[in-house]
């Protein structure tokens, strides 16, 4: 048996024996963001595909999510299994940890055997100097690890738990969250010749998350119709407020820590082409939104109005003859509304700090 396979054995008969015998939620979460440092840098460090390490990465991720999510679930008092609680938690919370594990083998078993973690007792050899050939390797590790430790704490990952329960990639959540005053500001803003583009490092949990893998600070995209953005508006969570979906954003949205910051830039149009993009949300508005959690690791979209926030942001302006730049927009990054800019069409206003 390898020495990767031999410290990976450890670890879990470690975290499983702590899990059964004192584990809480807190000893769990834990345990679980331990496990998905391990998996990832082994993943990171594994030769193959950009992109093929990239979705795998995202698979450990929403694995991480469901993990706490699950884990609250059961123990809330949301379970009907009439058990007690410290013994259900520490049963399921020790079963949830070998998640990461069987997402490892079902991807092995589809196509990308190189990127199969075997499970405790399994003689597969992987050569630990096949996960530390390379410093590029290593220092990539160290990185990822130190930027996680921060950003994936227990708090966010907690609070962007929660906050699935709000959001539907199937279904429509959000109707007429955009009232008739916010359509009366937009327009009068019609005689503005720019459109504004916005992205955002907010600093929420789940920017914070995305920031992780993308390695980009900026993780959201806006757009406004008036150059004091009192019009500015992109798919989101609604700020527990409204449902997940099309909705204003406020200057107060944007700031969620002292790092929070956004970009602002401007894009030439004239009034035809933005009442045409006024006429789209007004009739997203009525029809009803969702925002798409699932987009982050998927491609598909259920319905029409279900997006995430670049992928509005561009589908607006390629509506309306706008898009400075080719690109699927269910592959598309809040960064790279500025990033492939090629022609230069965008100008820049400012930049608004909140820290």
């Amino acid at each position: 048996m390898s020495k990767y396979l031999i410290f990976l054995n450890v670890v879990f008969a470690i975290l499983t024996a702590v899990a059964l015998f004192f584990g809480n939620s807190e000893v769990f979460v834990f345990a679980y963001i331990v496990v998905y440092i391990i998996v990832v840098g082994r993943t990171l460090m594994t030769p193959g595909r950009r992109k093929t390490r990239r979705y795998l990465t995202l698979a450990y991720s929403a694995t991480l999510i469901v993990q706490i999510f699950m884990l609250d679930y059961v123990v809330s008092g949301n379970s009907d299994l009439d058990i007690p609680e410290n013994i259900l938690r520490r049963v399921v919370g020790s079963i949830f940890l070998f998640l990461p594990l069987f997402v490892s083998k079902y991807v092995a078993s589809v196509k990308y055997t190189h990127y199969y973690i075997p499970p405790v007792g399994e003689t597969a050899a992987v050569g630990i100097s096949e996960l530390m050939n390379t410093a590029t390797g290593i220092k990539r590790l160290a990185g990822f690890i130190n930027e996680s430790k921060q950003k994936l704490s227990i708090d966010n990952l907690k609070s962007l738990a929660h906050d699935m329960t709000r959001h539907d990639s199937y279904h429509y959540v959000n109707s007429k969250s955009l009232t008739e005053e916010y359509f009366q500001l937009a327009r009068a803003s019609l005689d503005d010749p720019n459109i504004y583009i916005i992205i955002s490092k907010t600093g929420s949990p789940a920017s914070e998350f995305i920031s992780v893998f993308t390695r980009k600070q900026y993780n959201h995209a806006s757009i406004s119709f008036d150059k004091n953005l009192k019009t500015t508006i992109s798919y989101n969570g609604g700020e527990k407020v409204y449902p997940p979906g099309l909705n204003m954003e406020l200057l107060e949205f944007f700031c969620k820590s002292p790092e929070s910051k956004i970009m602002v830039y401007s894009l030439s149009c004239n009034a035809e082409q933005k009442k045409k993009m006024l006429d789209r949300i007004e009739k997203i508005n009525k029809e009803g939104s969702a925002y798409n959690i699932l987009g982050l690791f998927n491609n598909r979209q259920h319905k029409p109005n279900i997006m995430y926030c670049t992928q509005f942001v561009y589908s607006m302006l390629d509506d309306v003859g706008l898009a400075y730049f080719e690109k699927n927009n269910k592959k598309i990054s809040p960064t790279d509304l500025v990033e492939l800019d090629y022609y230069r069409k965008l100008k820049f206003e400012l930049e608004i700090t909140f820290g």
